[in-house]
């Protein structure tokens, strides 16, 4: 059994409170690789924002359960070192969509801060008695535990759904209530991965030509919010999927077509909300595959890896840095007290 506390990380419990008295949101970055988490922790520590570095059941069976401890723990460390004699900003390390309560008992024992049982797609008792089962083992270790009510749409590693439900606001006092889950994700029209509307169901910007997508149902996080105040919610699926690595992608070879994220403004609106904690994964995947293929395209000749994944390291960075201080708010927040 390793604790997470002796790896320098932290759980969620403390981050969100700061969080939803300072009308921010905590970026949730996922991560499966060296330079990923290289540019996320260089992006959250030279702007002072705390982290939930996100590793999905897909990626802990990529990078190695082992390795990904000590990765964490290097994280903490990479922080120290970068931060001026601050300390590490406040790093947690969560388990996103985990499936069952084995895996979630797993990341627990090698030293995770925080899971996520999702069982949205059970039928309703199934997921609570689940969620609880999770919760009651977690709790024994200050492990904080994240919920799902409703279903989000697309495809993104083992999450896969054809398309979404909302959350039910009358179902929510009730489910945490039982579960004693520490916070919740909901869905309010999010989706996973690029491709998370169809063309059908989007309008065209008359100025760019772009597919504009449906706006999120506030409605139902107001609702929620007002059946659960003061509890963190969390949002899915929130990447926006920035048009100019699309672009960059197609225009060296790729074939991204018809790519649809959440616009930012939406985001921005939800993180000044008691949604304190927002997922982004597939931003990430866009910006290092922009910088790969743009390499390769420049430099055929190239085969130095670090020639390639360095300029993608750098496209990732300037993309978490622009979320965490244009989208999420989170910038100049690490050190609160």
């Amino acid at each position: 059994m390793v604790n997470f506390k002796d790896l320098g990380l932290v759980n969620t419990r403390e981050m969100f409170k700061k969080a939803m008295a300072g009308k921010y949101a905590i970026p949730a970055f996922n991560f499966n690789n060296m330079e990923q988490l290289q540019a996320i922790i260089q992006a959250c520590t030279e702007n002072a924002s705390p982290v939930i570095l996100q590793v999905s059941k897909g990626a802990r069976n990529y990078a190695n359960q082992t390795l990904l401890r000590y990765m964490a723990q290097g994280a903490v460390e990479y922080s120290k070192e970068i931060s001026g004699g601050k300390g590490a900003v406040p790093i947690c390390l969560h388990l996103d969509h985990g499936d069952s309560f084995e895996l979630c008992k797993s990341c627990i024992e090698f030293g995770f801060s925080s899971v996520m049982i999702d069982g949205s797609s059970l039928p309703y008792e199934e997921n609570v008695a689940l969620t609880k089962k999770v919760c009651d083992f977690a709790h024994q270790y200050d492990v904080t535990v994240e919920g799902e009510l409703g279903v989000l749409a697309g495809v993104e590693d083992e999450v896969s759904a054809a398309e979404s439900h909302y959350t039910k606001p009358e179902e929510v006092i009730d489910f945490v209530t039982k579960t004693g889950v520490d916070s919740l994700a909901i869905s309010i029209g999010t989706s996973h991965g690029a491709y998370k509307f169809t063309p059908e169901q989007c309008t065209v910007d008359p100025k760019t030509g772009r597919l504009v997508p449906p706006p999120l149902a506030f409605d139902v996080l107001k609702a929620v919010e007002e059946k659960l105040p003061g509890f963190p919610i969390v949002l899915h699926g929130s990447s926006s999927v920035p048009q100019e690595e699309v672009d960059i992608i197609n225009a060296n070879g790729g074939a991204l077509k018809a790519a649809v994220g959440i616009p930012e403004e939406q985001l921005r609106e939800a993180a000044k909300s008691a949604v304190c904690k927002i997922n982004i994964d597939s931003d990430s995947r866009l910006a290092m595959t922009a910088g790969i293929r743009k390499v390769f395209v420049d430099k055929p000749a190239e085969f130095d890896p670090r020639k390639y994944l360095g300029p993608a390291r750098d496209r990732m960075k300037a993309m978490y840095t622009h979320k965490i201080i244009n989208v999420l708010g989170s910038a100049g927040h690490a050190w609160d007290k």
